[in-house]
């Protein structure tokens, strides 16, 4: 009986928060039918919502799957003072506000910023234009890479890698042919997680941004500003673009967890 009701309170909440508004989003974006909707999608601020989008995400996801790369293999794989210390600097933006951190760029970046001034006399903008948004995304997003790949290779040890180092192999091919295989899957979803969380950004690049429509405006963004001007179809229809992003990374992230919770099973019963 009480596995029943537990169930049943939590079949509850999953429909009330999660797949409720899941259904306004998709019902609200098709309310005046597929014209109205295609009209949304390829209006010229929204291409230009997801034009930015999508090149911030292809910038920031790269520069992170590098970094938590390199920080995951010299975290788990060598002993250095001041391990404790980089762990903690990775976990940073998981315990500050994306709010606070895009203001930290204004302050640092900005007109009346430490570097503003500076860089104004040099003809660069990082501020209110792209280079600040993808500052903003790489900060908010960097630790999500480095986080899933640490406690997978932690597990897996140095045996392998000190085997391939005594046969003769450099740095390189150890890492290219031994570290790299064994943490593909949990690489996979780090990079899954992290583009997610690139692609819908809205604190700190709200903060960065400007808000200039067609130019400094991500979906999101872009999504805000057609919902404060009532136009609620047009609103909806755009973050319903955000809505099958994360359906989808709902199902990719699935298949990756299958894979990865194999993977790390197979790493322990070796």
């Amino acid at each position: 009986m009480a596995r029943r009701i537990l169930i049943g309170i939590t079949v509850v909440f999953l429909c009330g928060f999660l797949i409720l508004p899941l259904l306004v989003v998709f019902t609200e974006a098709f309310r005046e039918g597929w014209p109205a909707f295609q009209e949304a999608i390829v209006e010229p601020d929204a291409m230009g919502a997801i034009r930015l989008t999508l090149l911030v995400a292809a910038i920031a996801v790269p520069v992170n799957l590098v970094f938590g790369l390199c920080a995951a293999w010299s975290i788990a794989k060598f002993d250095f003072s001041g391990k404790s210390v980089l762990i903690t600097l990775i976990d940073l933006p998981f315990s500050v506000s994306p709010v606070i951190s895009g203001l930290v760029w204004v302050l640092l970046f900005g007109a009346n910023g430490l570097f503003g001034p500076m860089l104004a006399s040099m003809g660069l903008k990082i501020v209110f234009a792209v280079p600040g948004i993808v500052l903003a995304t790489m900060f908010v997003t960097f630790p999500f890479i480095a986080r899933e790949l640490i406690p997978l290779m932690a597990e897996q040890g140095r045996e392998a890698e000190e085997a391939a180092l005594s046969l003769g192999a450099s740095g390189w091919q150890t890492f290219r042919r031994v570290t790299l295989p064994n943490v593909k899957w949990g690489l996979l979803y780090g990079v899954l997680l992290c583009n997610a969380r690139a692609m819908g950004e809205f604190g700190a690049v709200s903060v960065v941004s400007g808000h200039i429509r067609g130019l400094t405006n991500t979906i999101p963004l872009h999504v805000e500003i057609l919902y404060n001007e009532y136009q609620s179809v047009a609103a909806f229809a755009v973050a319903s673009l955000l809505a099958l992003l994360g359906l989808a990374t709902l199902v990719i992230k699935t298949i990756l967890e299958w894979r990865y919770g194999a993977e790390l099973a197979a790493t322990r019963r070796h």
